[in-house]
């Protein structure tokens, strides 16, 4: 397959007029000629988006246990402009992990067509009970490295990602452990400045949804954001203009240059109309796109990560910087860099086809066109 004349993202953050042949894998850039050659002139090429954090959309969730809702998030992700994606659990009782992990290795033994599941991003239970969220609280644990082994175990070794509160007793031990397995996030913390630092040295890399679900960011007591930036860690950002401050936006992409992962946090709500739905076995009110628990506590998002280039494009953050982090950044978190995030020969060729407005055209994944 040739595309001919669009504007292309490279390997360098920039847009540049270039062509792009492909099969399966990229295998040329530049001024091309050669049959099947598709036209996209004024439209972006862009690397298909990654999200390593959605728990769900379109009434399934990761955490069900389904290796049939799996396909069917898989291609409503892909419909989406999200080429790869990582399954995101919920805090439950350990059978219930159990059998979500399952469901993700029956899945990956014979995937369909739709988006690359990545591995599992396990979010939680290793979590804060003072900062939780919408995770349930009677289901958290302290952490434990044998559990997180057999969970692991259970999922033949999926798990890319984990969510864990740097504070609790024990957390630093298992942070060192678990480093070695999979990218470590901090999140759902109460932890100090100090705390997140020592944290962030353990093994830490990443960091769970900026602002939401930790302490805040104040200037004598910078606490777990202020770790964040003083330890080069990467950073997750739920961009759908309710869970963050168009202004903090712009202030997170410049602070964090390079290190901002768009992700869309979405619930099976997303996709869906207004209604009750379930996180957790939890109720979640969707209304007017916000989910919320029935307190009003936010719940996740309805939104997709093209929502959420969209919007941050709108806030006023540069096309070039939120394409970067809907794309390389969330690849290198989970360790997918080498072959995806980025449109180079060899790479795997999954990649989007965007009007100037940010609406999505075409996607190729794999060299195939899904839509």
């Amino acid at each position: 397959m040739l595309i001919k004349n669009g504007l292309l993202f490279g390997a360098d953050g920039r847009f540049s007029v270039r062509d792009i042949a492909f099969g399966e894998t990229v295998t040329a850039i530049g001024e091309l000629d050669g049959p099947e050659a598709l036209d996209a002139a004024g439209k972006y090429v862009v690397p298909g988006f990654l999200d390593i954090h959605t728990h769900g959309a379109v009434s399934e969730d990761a955490s069900d246990g389904s290796a049939v809702g799996l396909e069917r998030l898989s291609r409503y992700y892909a419909a989406q402009g999200v080429t790869s994606w990582c399954p995101t659990t919920m805090t439950l009782p350990v059978p219930d992990l159990e059998r979500a992990l399952s469901a993700v290795r029956t899945f990956q033994s014979a995937p369909a067509p739709g988006a690359r599941c990545l591995g599992v991003h396990l979010e939680g239970p290793f979590l804060s009970p003072a900062k939780r969220g919408a995770h349930a609280a009677e289901h958290l644990l302290l952490p434990d490295w044998e559990l997180f082994r057999h969970l692991n175990e259970v999922s033949s070794g999926q798990i890319r990602l984990i969510t864990v509160a740097g504070e609790q007793p024990g957390a630093i031990s298992f942070l060192e452990r678990a480093a070695q397995v999979c990218t470590v996030a901090l999140g759902h913390t109460a932890a100090d400045y100090d705390q997140a630092m020592a944290a962030y040295a353990a093994g830490a890399t990443h960091t769970t949804h900026l602002f939401n679900a930790m302490s805040p960011l104040g200037h004598r007591e910078p606490g777990q954001v202020g770790a964040a930036f003083d330890s080069g860690a990467t950073v997750e950002l739920i961009c759908d203009g309710l869970h963050i401050h168009p202004a903090v936006v712009r202030m997170v992409f410049r602070l964090f240059e390079g290190r901002v992962a768009l992700v869309s946090d979405s619930l099976r709500c997303a996709g869906m109309p207004d209604g009750t739905y379930t996180l957790g076995g939890e109720p979640v009110l969707k209304q007017n796109g916000k989910a919320t628990r029935p307190d009003g506590t936010l719940a996740g998002s309805s939104i997709s990560v093209l929502e959420a280039v969209r919007n941050a494009v709108f806030f006023g953050v540069p096309l070039e910087a939120a394409i970067r982090a809907a794309t390389i950044t969330p690849a290198k978190v989970v360790g997918a860099a080498a072959r995806l995030g980025s449109l180079e020969v060899g790479k795997l060729a999954d990649l989007l086809i965007l009007d100037r407005d940010l609406n999505l055209e075409a996607v190729y994944i794999g060299g195939k066109r899904f839509r």
